[in-house]
């Protein structure tokens, strides 16, 4: 509560690290879920967890700190769908390689 009996919606900076951590989780069960129902469909090792967990990870934290201080809830929409943009088609490229790097998949 705020010195005037009003309730603070702010969260600190450690309560938006850990959402984005749990988010992270939450995201990469479907995989690890859908492989253990389709063995045939998705077939992820420890390094492909390890390296999207990183990545969605990352994607989260660059979120909150650029959206801390963006006042403006659609700039701060707009700066979230440019990262979950970004996000996906670096998933792509690396899961099936739409722009044919060296690094995507097959």
């Amino acid at each position: 509560m705020t010195g005037n009996g009003e309730m603070s919606t702010k969260r600190t900076v450690a309560q938006d690290v850990l959402r984005v951590l749990l988010g992270a989780g939450a995201i990469l069960m479907v995989p690890f879920v859908a492989m253990r129902f389709d063995g045939s469909g998705v077939n992820w090792s420890p390094a492909d967890f390890a390296l999207m967990g990183a990545l969605i990870v990352t994607f989260g934290l660059m979120y909150i700190a650029v959206a801390r201080n963006v006042i403006q809830a659609k700039y701060r929409a707009m700066l979230g769908a440019a990262l979950v943009l970004g996000l996906m088609l670096i998933w792509a490229e690396l899961a099936v390689g739409i722009f044919g790097s060296p690094f995507a998949g097959s």
